[in-house]
């Protein structure tokens, strides 16, 4: 249980999550250079340099690092690794179907990404040049993630934080919002009508909000819940960052990044340095602000994406309610860890924070912990079982330095190969859009802007409907 009177202090809780990218892959080395001890003491369970896997001829490939001078490091692994239940399970368990019991190995990745490799190429899928299976063991170093690292030395790190299902974005962005996914485990198009947390904020009488990146957020369109809610509740990033400034952010504040393939969602294989400009912005908004001493930011990332993380994903999680879920999961056990970093100034540098229980940490304790501070119930199951975050919240007096003073953004160099195909979740967005207009959708979407300039106009067609 957290400290009540520290928990209390908190008056906004902002949750940034990104895409598709493993602890390992992100985080893996943050503290290599202290033997994977922050310098607070805590151990850190990173890597050592030594982690393997075979590829398809048997031979090792051994983790790797990702530093600012590596060949076109911010659009590593070079393509979109395998996403998914079976692509999962592949990388999981070396195999087509878990074992019994579920124990995984985490021994699959290579032999993967080569797979998808083989098939990406026979498809015309957009690969980098020169891209090979061993890309998937490349992980970054803190010298190239200055900003993500340098928050996660700088405040807490959470290295035991898993996906709620071992699959794709929209089922683990639906536990983010409601602690199910109502048995979905593929990234089909579906609108969820599950009750969510922001209907139960709503209905505590505590105020909330949903900001898009350059575009309404995706969110809103995803649940029942937010497709009816009042559109005081939705903006854009321009919106977030004025509200920071003048003291004036909800309670709970969820955070969506661009879904373009030139966007900064860090999705596979997009440029990464965007993802780590919005996380500075994002960081900088808030501590700026008025608020600053009573906020938490929770920065986190739906699912591992395909990319290598050495940690099996835990067994024994709660199943969110009797759903039978797609493919036969029961929801017993997580996803693979993910990149997660909660920033306050009360917060001890240095902090390595798990959960104290059995149960690990998963997107659900988000809610766990927005429930306790504001005295509202359980979704579900899986987010009453949830262990919450509070207890990170350890000074009583906010600190004032700030970790990221003198750090440069990176940029990339290159050209993603991707850029000129849409992304799924713009293709989603236009599939929710056109079903909330009760309209076909239209068959002249080829590009990226074609989807963006669809989904731009049907929006402010949409909500005219609401008013």
């Amino acid at each position: 249980m957290p400290s009540p009177s520290l928990l209390a202090s908190i008056q906004h809780v902002v949750v940034l999550m990104l895409e598709n990218r493993s602890f390992d892959h992100m985080l893996g080395f943050l503290y290599a250079d202290h033997g994977n001890m922050s310098p607070s003491g805590a151990a850190f369970d990173g890597l050592s340099g030594q982690e393997f896997n075979l590829d398809p001829s048997g031979a090792r490939v051994v983790v790797s690092g990702i530093t600012p001078s590596s060949p076109h490091p911010y659009f590593m692994p070079g393509a979109d690794p395998g996403e998914g239940y079976a692509n999962a399970n592949a990388q999981l368990f070396d195999a087509a179907q878990p074992p019994t019991p579920p124990v995984a190995t985490n021994s699959g990745f290579v032999k993967n990404f080569a797979a998808t490799l083989t098939s990406d190429r026979q498809r015309g899928r957009p690969i980098v040049a020169g891209t090979q299976a061993k890309d998937i063991m490349g992980m970054y170093t803190p010298a190239a993630l200055p900003v993500l690292s340098g928050l996660a030395r700088g405040f807490a790190v959470c290295d035991r934080w898993f996906a709620s299902a071992p699959t794709e974005t929209l089922p683990n962005r639906a536990f983010a919002a409601a602690a199910t996914s109502q048995g979905h485990m593929d990234d089909a198009t579906h609108s969820f009508t599950a009750p969510t947390i922001f209907g139960a904020l709503t209905r505590g009488g505590v105020n909330w909000a949903i900001y898009g990146y350059n575009a309404d957020p995706l969110t809103r369109m995803t649940f029942s819940d937010t497709a009816n809610a009042p559109a005081s509740h939705f903006g854009r990033f321009a919106d977030f960052a004025a509200a920071a400034k003048a003291g004036q952010l909800p309670a709970y504040v969820f955070l969506e990044p661009s879904w373009g393939p030139t966007g900064n969602s860090q999705h596979p294989n997009y440029n990464v340095a965007l993802g780590e400009q919005l996380i500075h912005d994002v960081y900088y908004a808030l501590r700026g602000g008025s608020a600053w001493n009573s906020t938490l930011l929770v920065i986190t990332y739906d699912e591992h994406g395909g990319c290598y993380d050495h940690v099996s994903p835990p067994i024994g999680a709660v199943p969110p309610d009797a759903t039978v879920g797609e493919f036969g999961f029961d929801f017993k056990r997580f996803g693979v860890r993910v990149p997660t970093v909660l920033v306050s100034p009360l917060i001890a540098a240095g902090t390595v924070f798990r959960a104290a229980g059995g149960t690990p940490f998963d997107h659900t304790s988000v809610l766990k912990t927005v429930e306790l501070r504001w005295g509202l119930g359980a979704l579900t199951a899986r987010d009453a079982a949830a262990p919450d975050i509070g207890g990170v919240l350890t000074l009583s007096t906010a600190r004032t330095d700030d970790p990221l003073a003198g750090v440069t953004v990176p940029k990339a160099t290159g050209v993603n190969p991707a850029e000129s195909e849409p992304s799924h979740l713009q293709q989603v967005y236009a599939e929710l859009l056109a079903q909330h207009l009760h309209e076909p959708l239209p068959p002249t979407l080829r590009t990226p802007h074609d989807y963006d300039a669809y989904i731009e106009s049907g929006t402010r067609q949409w909500k005219a409907t609401l008013t």
